[in-house]
């Protein structure tokens, strides 16, 4: 037996060892700091024709896609009544619950501990109101307010939250602030505002403010491109509108608390289909995510 092959291969073995464990280390250290904050999920809204045309086949190519969760909005597909073999598929395509969007008539007092029973089995903690007309009446916002308190409490044994999601109404200018600050100001710190970036945008407030405004809050957050009215050259897409989404990001980690940043996309422009479009705004966030992780390294 020739030793020095012997002993010359071990080294060399060793050697490669070291740079392996080496190029490992490199790898993870170059892995992004900001990334491993972000939960990238979209609101099914966004494509509700597709998931009412094969809805297993819709998650499959969003979760294909990049996105790791999804926030519902009433349509479970075959999944209406089993919501454990909903979370089966999820946990199959390496989605989560992102949360859910769903009326107060659920959240109700004869129906709430279905509701908590059914989001529990699929382990979704945030319930979010998208839609009530009081919420930007004088007298109804305040009503809406004691509502989303009042439920707010009902789900903390439960370890769910409740929310409310804003459109441009809220953001409408009344008694010297606007519904949303009512709202913020009048419901328990539990509740979640979902902020609606786009919507914000839209009606010519300032989203990144509103983060600041409101510390511990955005737990979630609509990530959605909408242009106000008059604005040239740009798209509806994230990374090529108006907003300043590098901005907003540092915002919604830094003091919004946000754990899920949801990609929502409702227009479609230049020719692109729905999920073409998706697919753009996610890219187009992407590099959000890229271009803060640079800055802060």
């Amino acid at each position: 037996m020739n030793l020095n092959k012997v002993f010359g291969g071990f080294i060399a073995l060793m050697l490669a060892g070291l740079l392996a464990t080496k190029a490992v280390h490199a790898e993870s250290k170059a892995e992004s700091k900001i990334n491993n904050q972000v939960n990238v999920g979209i609101q099914l809204w966004s494509v509700k024709d597709e998931l009412k045309n094969d809805f297993v086949g819709t998650l499959t190519r969003l979760a294909k896609m990049g996105f790791n969760g999804v926030e519902f909005a009433g349509d479970f597909g075959p999944y209406g009544n089993n919501p454990q073999g909903l979370k089966k598929l999820l946990d199959k395509l390496g989605l989560k619950a992102a949360g859910a969007h769903l009326g107060f008539d659920q959240l109700s007092d004869d129906k709430i501990d279905q509701t908590i029973a059914f989001y529990k089995a699929l382990d979704c903690r945030f319930l979010i109101v998208p839609w009530d007309e009081r919420a930007f009446d004088p007298q109804g916002v305040y009503q809406v307010a004691k509502e989303l308190s009042y439920v707010a409490g009902r789900l903390k044994s439960a370890g769910l939250k409740v929310g409310y999601h804003n459109h441009a109404e809220e953001l409408q200018d009344f008694d010297n602030t606007t519904y949303w600050d009512i709202l913020a100001k009048t419901t328990h710190s539990e509740v979640i505002l979902q902020q609606d970036v786009g919507w914000t945008t839209y009606a010519g407030k300032d989203p990144v403010a509103y983060v600041h405004k409101y510390p511990g809050r955005t737990l979630t957050t609509h990530y959605k491109a909408k242009l106000p009215k008059g604005t040239q050259g740009k798209l509806p897409l994230i990374g090529q509108d108006v907003i300043a989404w590098d901005k907003l990001l540092k915002a919604n980690l830094a003091v919004g608390g946000t754990l899920w940043f949801i990609v929502e996309q409702e227009e479609y422009p230049q020719g692109l289909s729905v999920m073409q479009s998706v697919a753009a705004s996610l890219k187009g966030f992407e590099k959000v995510i890229t271009k803060v992780d640079e800055k802060a390294n």
